[in-house]
């Protein structure tokens, strides 16, 4: 069974189980780019639905469609927001046309749900159109962006919640690590003790702060052009229309949307995705540095700095018998890298918009979501395959303290720079202990004294020097 349906550059046949239509299906002919539909992101396609659907009310409110047809369309929607339709949103991601095609994918699912709540057959366009009826008042240039940040704003919050809980396993290893004593480095090279503890949470307090940054950026996605119409000029929009669709909205989802209040920069203006990908980027950047640290701290582990232990989660080499790799830091850094790259994509395509339109928005958001999806799952995979599972080395680290010669800033307060220097300068040469050349050769401090200047509350807490 199918079905002739028929646009301005001629007919086609399409299979009756299907809800989309010909200028869909133009679409997916016309775009085989990343060979991800934008059914594999469902926030967008949900996203859509309410767009439809706060549209149809408000056109219903003004009396601008049929409120019958209008009904129709808000039960279609309905489907289309609790994921009934998701197989029937098919366009790439990637396209020409700034999303038309997504935007008429859209239309022609909800007008054909429409029509058969109605009792009419699927292309029946007399009755319910895509473009007359459910596309009233709008234009691609104010849906797509519209549905894209309330995409964005959903999809951002399993985000946020993956950094909230990778933020919570530092936190809770900082405390199981908190008297565990270990040399702090600047340059590589051994600088003065700290504790285990305060490095791991060192590292929850920088997660903490991405969610912050991110919740400022996700705030920006609020200023929507709904009404906007084709450049900002809200033509063929019923009077009155933009506010109250941008009402309704609200009202739908929740989310306190504010009307932009010049709709003509608005639909040119891509500024809060750009905001928002630096954001990503800034996030990627900071959890590269934390799992370069993760994968030195626990290098060797005969020959390295062996201060922690990972979970072993599979033979690292095909050649190598034993050898395990940090494979979980590694793919978390790959992850980031790509992130990092994206944001250059959404820079470049910000950058490319033209006059009254940015026709680039569907790889900006290709580039957002691939890198809010894979992002989220890195974090989600260094928590639950590595941080929760880290082990430290206490023994050995608090060695390493005793042995180095870092240690002697300690004993600046009490012996001053230059004799320090010299002390240092010697232990270097000769290989000896600091403990050797100060207490055992030189008698500059006694044991007692010793032990006191070196207990651990000492040690990591400075202010107990004196």
């Amino acid at each position: 069974m199918s079905r002739t349906e028929q646009d301005f550059l001629g007919q086609r046949e399409i299979a009756d189980d299907i809800y989309y239509g010909v200028q869909t299906i133009r679409g997916k002919e016309n775009f085989h780019i990343t060979g991800i539909p934008m059914n594999q992101e469902p926030f967008f396609v949900k996203a859509l639905g309410y767009v439809k659907k706060a549209a149809a009310m408000a056109n219903r409110d003004l009396g601008a469609i049929d409120a019958k047809v209008a009904e129709a369309i808000i039960l279609g929607c309905d489907r289309v927001i609790a994921g009934d339709m998701m197989d029937q949103f098919v366009t790439d991601f990637i396209q020409g046309g700034a999303g038309t095609s997504t935007n008429m994918n859209a239309n022609e699912v909800i007008a054909n749900l429409a029509l058969e709540s109605l009792g009419f057959k699927k292309g029946d366009y007399q009755h319910v159109s895509p473009n007359d009826h459910v596309n009233y008042g709008q234009s691609t240039n104010d849906t797509y962006p519209t549905a894209f940040r309330l995409a964005l704003i959903l999809r951002l919050e399993s985000y946020m919640t993956a950094l909230r809980q990778l933020q919570e396993a530092f936190f809770t290893k900082g405390r199981e690590f908190d008297r565990v004593l270990k040399m702090g480095r600047t340059h590589l090279q051994d600088a003065v003790p700290m504790s285990l503890g305060a490095e791991f949470r060192g590292w929850g307090t920088t997660m903490g702060e991405e969610v912050d940054r991110i919740s400022e950026a996700r705030a920006l996605l609020r200023e929507i052009n709904l009404g906007a119409t084709a450049i900002g000029t809200s033509v063929t929009a019923a009077h009155g229309y933009p506010k109250l669709a941008v009402r309704h909205l609200s009202a739908l989802t929740g989310v306190d949307f504010i009307l932009a209040g010049d709709l003509v920069e608005a639909t040119s203006d891509t500024g809060a995705y750009v905001q928002l990908s630096g954001v990503l980027k800034r996030t990627a950047s900071k959890l590269t540095k934390i799992c370069n640290d993760i994968r030195l701290l626990a290098s060797g582990p005969r020959a390295g700095f062996n201060e922690i232990n990972l979970p072993q989660l599979q033979p690292g080499s095909s050649i190598m018998p034993g050898k395990v790799n940090p494979v979980i830091p590694e793919v978390v850094n790959q992850t980031s890298f790509l992130v990092i790259g994206l944001d250059t994509t959404v820079t470049l395509a910000a950058s490319a918009g033209q006059l009254q339109l940015n026709v680039m928005e569907p790889v900006i958001s290709f580039a957002l979501f691939f890198s809010i999806r894979t992002m989220e799952r890195a974090v989600n995979s260094l928590r639950e395959n590595c941080v929760v599972g880290i082990t430290a080395n206490e023994e050995h680290t608090r060695n390493m303290v005793l042995n180095s010669l870092g240690i002697v800033t300690v004993l600046k307060p009490l012996l001053g720079y230059k004799q320090c220097a010299e002390i240092a300068r010697e232990g270097y040469k000769s290989g000896k202990s600091l403990h050797q050349i100060v207490v055992v050769e030189r008698k500059l401090l006694t044991q007692e004294k010793w032990d006191e200047m070196f207990s651990f509350e000492r040690l990591i807490n400075p202010d107990l020097i004196g």
